[in-house]
This record gives C-alpha cells, sequence and structure tokens, in this order.
C-alpha cells in the first residue's frame, strides 16, 4: 500500500458514520446536550488537553465551571476539573456523560488554569501536574461549614504604613503607585536595618487600597511567622490568611476557600502560595528568592520566582523581589529594562552594615598567628568572640549539620565508602560508631580498599560537633545549636554562642553582637553553577542579623577571600549579581540562555536520541554517564527561543507515554545543575 492511501474499509466505515448522523426525513434531530470540557487528573503527556463530556440534567445546575467531578476514562473512574461550558463539541460520535460532580465548589479558577498552562509550557510538564501543587485536596468538612464572616478593613491607612520605607530606596513612590492602582515593577535590596516584614505589609496595604489581592510568597515557616505578625499589626487579623504545609489539611483548606470564595485578597505563604487564586491581584512579592526551597521538587520541577513572574505578565500585575542579597535572575531583570532597581545609597549600607574581615588575609594576622591560614578556628576568631560575648549573643554559622557527616582515610585521604553498598561513611554522634549514610550498616571494623588502612580522619566537621568544640573553649558560656530536626526561632540576650546551620538561624532579640562564618571552602567547592551566588546569600543573611558596626558589630569570615567573600567584605550583592550574569552570559547558561536535562537508563536514552526533534537552534550535548548508571542529555538554547525547545521535549514525553514506553525525567532550568 502507498504511502497517503485510505483502506476500503476505512471508508466505508466514515461513510456509514455519516448517513447515521444525518437526520431522517420527517424527523426532528434530538437536541444535543450541553457540552462540559474536563481537565483530567491524569499525568500522562499524551493525555494533556481537555476532554468532552455530556452533562446530565441531574447536575446541571451543579456542574459549574472550576468544581471537582468524576468522569468515565478508559474503563475506570478519574477525578478532574470542569474548565468550560460550551453548547458544541467536536467529538465525531457520542459523548460519555459526567459520572458524578463531586463538589459544587469551583476551586479551580480561570487565572488559576492558565497559570498551569503557562507553567506546564514554560517547564516541559502537564496542566495536571501543576494542579496537584496548585489545588490542595478536597476536605469536605471544611466545604460544609458555614462561611466565616470577616471585616474587611476601612479606611486602610497606606500612607501611614509608608513610613518603613527609606526616600532613598523609592519604596514609598513604588507603595504610592500600588496605591493608584498601577503595576510597578522593582527588584528590592534590602539593608539589615530594614523592617522587611513591615514594609511587604505596607505595600500589601496600598494594594487593597486600590481593590487589588496580593500575594506573599516567603521561603520558611518562620519568615511567614513574621509577616503575618506584621500584616496583622498593620490590618487586622480577618485582612489575610496563611498558605504554608504545616497547616495540615482542614486549616489549608479552609484559607484556599477564604480566596476562592473572595473573603480575603491577601496571602502569605511559601511556594505553594504563587498559585493562590486571588480575586484582583495587584501584586505579587517575594522575600530572598535565591534560596533554593523555592525549587518544586515534584514535576514538572517549577520554581516560584518564575511562576510569580509568569503570572505577572499574564495578569499585570505589580512584582516586588525582595532580599538581604540579590539573584542573578532578579539582576537579568534589572539589566532587561523589565524592572527598576530598588537599593540603598553606599552610605546607608555601610551605616546598617556590620564590619567584616576575612582571616589570614593581613599580614597582622600572619604575625600574631602563623597558622591562621590553615586552622579552622585562627586565634583572631576566639579574640573576637570572646570580646563580643561581653555585650551579646554570637552567631557561629556551619555549613553541615550533624556530627561529622563525612570522613575519609587518614592515610590516603580518599573518602571512606560502605563495604555494603559502596555510600558516603559518617559519624553521626560522639559516641557513635561510624556509619553509611545510605544503608546505615556500621563500619566497626573498616578497611580502605585503596591503601588498606583502617584509622579515619574528619575532613567536614559538622553542627554538632562544632557546638561541642564550642562548648570547651568556652566552658562557662552556654551553647545553642540550631539546625536539622531541632530548629530554635529566637535566643535572648545576654552571652550565649548560637551554632546554626544555612536557614535554621535564630534571630536574637537585640541582634547577635558578632557573627563566626566557618568553612567558607566547604560552601564554595559545591559542584554547582550557583556555588558563588548561595554563598554570598547565605553569608548576607548571617551577617544581616548582626549589630551594625557603629554599635560595635564585628563578622568574621574563615576562608581564603575569593570573590564572593569579597563581596561580602564590600557589601555588594548586586554588583556581584552583575558580574556572576555577565560571566553567564559569556558561558551561555541560565538565566541567559534556557537549558534543560534529560536523564534515564541507557537504553531510554539511546531511544530519546534517535526520536526526539528539536529545532535547529538547539544546542545538545551529550548524553553522558552518571555515577548512578543514569544517562544525563544537556540541551541548551538562548532564552528567546525556549519555547520551542520545551515544546519539543513536551511532544516527546506525549510520544512516550502513547507508547507506554519508561518515562524519562525531564528537567528545565535545573537550580543544582553541575
Amino acid at each position: 500500500m502507498s504511502s497517503g492511501t485510505v483502506p476500503a474499509e476505512q471508508i466505508a466505515l466514515l461513510k456509514r458514520q455519516v448517513r447515521s448522523k444525518r437526520p431522517k426525513p420527517g424527523i426532528e434531530p434530538a437536541p444535543q446536550r450541553p457540552v462540559a470540557r474536563v481537565a483530567l487528573d491524569v499525568a500522562l503527556p499524551h493525555l494533556d488537553r481537555p476532554f468532552d463530556y455530556a452533562v446530565p440534567a441531574a447536575v446541571h445546575e451543579h456542574a459549574v465551571p472550576g468544581c471537582r467531578v468524576k468522569v468515565r476514562f478508559a474503563g475506570r473512574d478519574v477525578a478532574g476539573y470542569l474548565v468550560d461550558r460550551v453548547d458544541t463539541t467536536t467529538h465525531l460520535g457520542p459523548l460519555a456523560s459526567l459520572s458524578r460532580v463531586v463538589s459544587a465548589e469551583p476551586v479551580l479558577t480561570p487565572a488559576v488554569l492558565a497559570l498551569a498552562r503557562l507553567t506546564a509550557d514554560r517547564y516541559a510538564g502537564t496542566v495536571a501536574d501543576v494542579l496537584r501543587l496548585a489545588v490542595p485536596p478536597r476536605h469536605a468538612r471544611v466545604e460544609a461549614e458555614a462561611a466565616r464572616t470577616r471585616q474587611a478593613p476601612v479606611g486602610i491607612p497606606w500612607e501611614a504604613l509608608s513610613d518603613c520605607w527609606e526616600d532613598e530606596t523609592g519604596g514609598r513612590a513604588l507603595v504610592r503607585r500600588l496605591a493608584d492602582g498601577h503595576a510597578p515593577r522593582a527588584v528590592w535590596t534590602a539593608t539589615p536595618q530594614d523592617p522587611w516584614p513591615a514594609q511587604l505589609a505596607s505595600a500589601a496595604a496600598a494594594t487593597l487600597a486600590s481593590g487589588r489581592g496580593t500575594i506573599i510568597c516567603v521561603p520558611t515557616a518562620r519568615d511567614v511567622a513574621q509577616v503575618d505578625s506584621a500584616l496583622t499589626a498593620a490590618l487586622g487579623t480577618d485582612s489575610h490568611v496563611i498558605l504554608t504545609a504545616d497547616l495540615g489539611p482542614a486549616a489549608r483548606y479552609r484559607a484556599f476557600l477564604a480566596l476562592v470564595r473572595g473573603d480575603v485578597r491577601i496571602v502569605v505563604g511559601t511556594r505553594s502560595a504563587a498559585f493562590a487564586p486571588v480575586h484582583r491581584l495587584g501584586l505579587v512579592a517575594m522575600w530572598d528568592d535565591g534560596d533554593d526551597l523555592y525549587a518544586e521538587p515534584r514535576a514538572p520541577y517549577p520554581h516560584t520566582r518564575q511562576v510569580l513572574m509568569l503570572r505577572a505578565h499574564h495578569e499585570r500585575t505589580g512584582v516586588l523581589l525582595a532580599g538581604w542579597s540579590r539573584s542573578v535572575e532578579g539582576q537579568a531583570l534589572v539589566d532587561s529594562g523589565w524592572a527598576m532597581n530598588m537599593a540603598a545609597s553606599r552610605r546607608r549600607v555601610r551605616a546598617a552594615s556590620p564590619q567584616v574581615h576575612i582571616t589570614g588575609e593581613s599580614e597582622s594576622d600572619l604575625e600574631r598567628d602563623a597558622r591562621a591560614n590553615g586552622a579552622r578556628v585562627p586565634r583572631r576568631v576566639f579574640e573576637v568572640v570572646r570580646q563580643a560575648l561581653e555585650s551579646g549573643p554570637v552567631l557561629v554559622h556551619v555549613p553541615r549539620s550533624g556530627y561529622q557527616p563525612a570522613l575519609s582515610c587518614n592515610g590516603c585521604r580518599r573518602g571512606a565508602r560502605c563495604q555494603r553498598c559502596a555510600g558516603p561513611l559518617g559519624r553521626p554522634g560522639r559516641a557513635a560508631d561510624a556509619s553509611c549514610r545510605w544503608c546505615s550498616a556500621s563500619a566497626d571494623p573498616w578497611t580502605c580498599v585503596h591503601c588498606g588502612g583502617h584509622v579515619f580522619r574528619f575532613p567536614v566537621v559538622g553542627s554538632l560537633r562544632t557546638a561541642e568544640e564550642w562548648g570547651r573553649s568556652f566552658p562557662l558560656v552556654s551553647v545553642v545549636s540550631s539546625g536539622g530536626d531541632h530548629v530554635v526561632d529566637e535566643v535572648e540576650d545576654g552571652a550565649a554562642i548560637v551554632v546554626a546551620t544555612p536557614g535554621a538561624e535564630p534571630r536574637a532579640a537585640g541582634k547577635y553582637a558578632a557573627a563566626v562564618v566557618l568553612d567558607t571552602w566547604l560552601t564554595m567547592s559545591r559542584p554547582e553553577l550557583r556555588a558563588g551566588e548561595e554563598a554570598l546569600r547565605r553569608w548576607i543573611n548571617v551577617a544581616s542579623l548582626v549589630r551594625p558596626a557603629r554599635d560595635g558589630g564585628r563578622v568574621v569570615a574563615v576562608g581564603d577571600g575569593g570573590a564572593a567573600l569579597q563581596a561580602l567584605v564590600r557589601w555588594d550583592p548586586e554588583g556581584f549579581a552583575a558580574r556572576e550574569l555577565a560571566e553567564r552570559r559569556s558561558a551561555r547558561f541560565p538565566p541567559a540562555s534556557r537549558l534543560a536535562t534529560v536523564v534515564g537508563s541507557p537504553e531510554s536514552m539511546t531511544e530519546v536520541v534517535s526520536t526526539l526533534r528539536l529545532p535547529g537552534y538547539v544546542e545538545v550535548l551529550g548524553p553522558a554517564e552518571g555515577s548512578d548508571g543514569q544517562q544525563r542529555l544537556v540541551l541548551r538554547t538562548s532564552s528567546d527561543r525556549g519555547a520551542g525547545l520545551t515544546r519539543a521535549l513536551q511532544q516527546l514525553q506525549a510520544s512516550r507515554s502513547s507508547r507506554k514506553l519508561p518515562a524519562v525525567s525531564v528537567h528545565v532550568d535545573p537550580t543544582d545543575f553541575a
């Protein structure tokens, strides 16, 4: 049979179908029942589109756009969302009917559905996967509750609330434009003395005064509590809701319904709050957008910052990206002119920041301590801490949690591996034996497979071991450890040493008298594209908890003085981000380019390479063998042509799922790219 020839049997079948649809003479055609378009909760890429179903008369009243429904698909009941009601369908043949309406509550708004489609197309995923992140599971008891009566703020004092902004940063002008109904876009670098929760609350109040809503995303629940307190102080308890995973199913769904029903228009939460169904959205704000907690670990792995930018562009809202540091993506928005730059003058930055010193850089340090460059904690650090303890607590920043999270052979210095599964060895506690961090098998006795040695050394020291060492050095001072499963929110004033891991640093009531940043080499040696950016962000976040230099605040960093440490000394996150962006542009790395990785078994990758249909402008790197036996294919193109790359990846996944081939992992612009 030649290509393009239609079999005779198929032609006859089509003719019979056409004749069966023609109305018989003298008989009126049966009226077409209303049609519901349903987005199935099925994460198969080749089914990533709405399907038409007939609406029975029994559920006609409850089948409203946005409600949850059950339909019959492929011989089984499947959940979904009714996304639209139409009068006609393009389907040839009778339509199956909706099985039932699970709930008449319209939980999927048109704005969130459009955002889900944009996010899926941006990250080469499916709408079903995105909706699982956007809409929380149903809680029937909460739906049955009577709607809570909330008192809307009257006479919002947004002008008085804007007094917390300094004139030189342009914050008051931003708030005024929001109150006038405009949509300004800004990237703001805060100083350590800025009351950022109150400033975000004032921006939300100004937006509310214009009759619009606000989404505020922060990285942790502790940050949520700070913004929650600021919003309550500014607008009262009924002005906003919180959306975090820690709330529990009932409380989270109750807050979600308050937004869907329009009872409130301000929401503060972690990364899932980016999809909140806020009515008449006017502002999306984000604090510390470089935090890796904003990277969603579930497919299609969207980043909260990009989701908010897509939403701001689609709904034409204002944007405020804020933080003590600045991300490279934020700097790219400023360079492109899409957002304006908000930063304090150098005079105000110097007045608000502590004095930063790097050990071993000056000749006086080497004269006083010849081992300053080789010691983990040089003598100068102990002198600074001893002096600072006279006026307040001291923060010690350690990049790794645990006791001795990594061990190596004392003879050949190679990493110690488990003899059972080849996993890395570590020691969880002082009295504990060395064990595997993968399978927990004990490594006592242990023999190095390379040199036959039996003695461990610990190149990396965790926070628990560090706290133990500082307790010995200062036996009369209390030592507080914060990290892992034990995170302390706040410490009182007084002589205390606080040892904390990244993101677990407690706030001090009167700020810390000094801070020590240990093992800077370990933070900088992470094999990732964003190692320098992430290191500076962590260190500036630590230094921002310290008193300003005029009040005696000091920060001592133990390191070799790389570019990130020098930016910390100058307190210049904008300059570092600008240089990092220039380097990534020259190397064609995000955000200057769109980069995607495809990971799978060697057999899958062979099939992927042969079937993937990429535009000619996409650069293909690999596939390369990984340490886990998987192969990785890297695809790269310019940022303005990224849509063609993600569309090709969506077609690849749709083709594989329709043929029931093993799925491959597709990750667009991964934050941990190495």
